[in-house]
């Protein structure tokens, strides 16, 4: 006998900040009427924190650390023991989104040692015979944006053989002069990083100018942290020998999901960064790494 079981949210953007409700139903379609053993809705938030094979065995009190952080959980009754006629049913739910005591609902992130995430889990218990059935959906969270006016502040930067570090031997590396700016570092998540670069010369001829933006995420204790920085994207904005004195327009969305407002707790840190990466021809890497600051307002 075939039942499929939903959770449908009324939000089609599934976004929700804290102090709202989650409302939806639960659809079920069945064939012919069903018994069960009563259906439960339960609403959990979560972080994960992940140690990276490097930091494991280094810390041993990493181990209690790393434990999943528990942001909120409820759960209701939505139907006792019982029938389900044939045909559609929907039950309708709301869970009002508020933590207890003085647990903060952090934004929805996923990462790759840091993972915040908030989702739903429907369960319908049946007979012995038959296979209970379950369904999870995941809804996401944006913190409260903050009421002080974010001040953009612009940074220019200039890259020539003289400001590189990490250089074995600085007198074998080709001369040339690289400028630009960015609009600012402190960024409104919800708008694009901008700017631009300028080849001013280059004795090498360019392959590619690439942005790259990085996550960095700290898990960590009293006893010690863990610092891992990994790729989110990378955009190449320029192809080739470029046009020496043009300015070349950097431009790039933060994406949803990977990116968070920047986020510091006792526990774990998820902050961000941005390389602009110059690949010469003789494949030399030039990089210039921007700390940023992510917010919402």
């Amino acid at each position: 006998m075939s039942v499929t079981l939903d959770i449908r949210l009324k939000r089609a953007n599934k976004v929700y900040h804290e102090g709202e409700t989650v409302a939806g139903v639960i659809l079920l379609v069945c064939r012919e009427a069903l018994q069960h053993h009563g259906i439960t809705l339960s609403m959990e938030g979560l972080v994960n924190l992940q140690l990276s094979s490097k930091s494991v065995g280094v810390f041993e009190a990493f181990y209690n650390s790393v434990k999943p952080i528990q942001l909120i959980s409820s759960n209701i009754e939505v139907a006792k023991a019982g029938k389900v006629p044939a045909g559609k049913t929907e039950i309708p739910f709301e869970f009002p989104l508020n933590t207890k005591g003085n647990k903060v609902l952090y934004e929805t992130y996923h990462g790759v040692f840091v993972n915040i995430q908030y989702t739903l889990r429907c369960d319908m218990k049946r007979s012995l015979l038959a296979k209970d059935l379950s369904r999870n959906c995941e809804f996401i969270v944006h913190s409260q944006p903050q009421k002080a006016k974010v001040v953009p502040t612009p940074v220019n930067f200039t890259i020539t053989p003289d400001t590189l570090q990490n250089i074995r031997e600085r007198t074998a590396l080709p001369k040339f002069l690289i400028r630009g700016h960015l609009d600012a570092t402190n960024c409104v998540i919800s708008q694009p990083l901008t700017g631009e670069v300028v080849v001013e010369n280059s004795d090498v001829p360019i392959k590619s100018i690439e942005l790259q933006l990085v996550r960095v995420e700290t898990c960590g204790c009293a006893e010690g942290y863990a610092r891992d920085a990994t790729e989110i994207q990378n955009i190449q904005i320029a192809e080739g020998d470029v046009c020496h004195s043009l300015a070349i327009p950097i431009y790039m969305v933060f994406p949803r999901l990977f990116t968070c407002p920047t986020l510091e707790t006792t526990n774990f840190k998820v902050e961000f960064e941005v390389n602009i990466v110059i690949v010469l021809h003789d494949d030399h890497l030039i990089t210039e790494n921007f700390p940023l600051k992510l917010c919402r307002v």
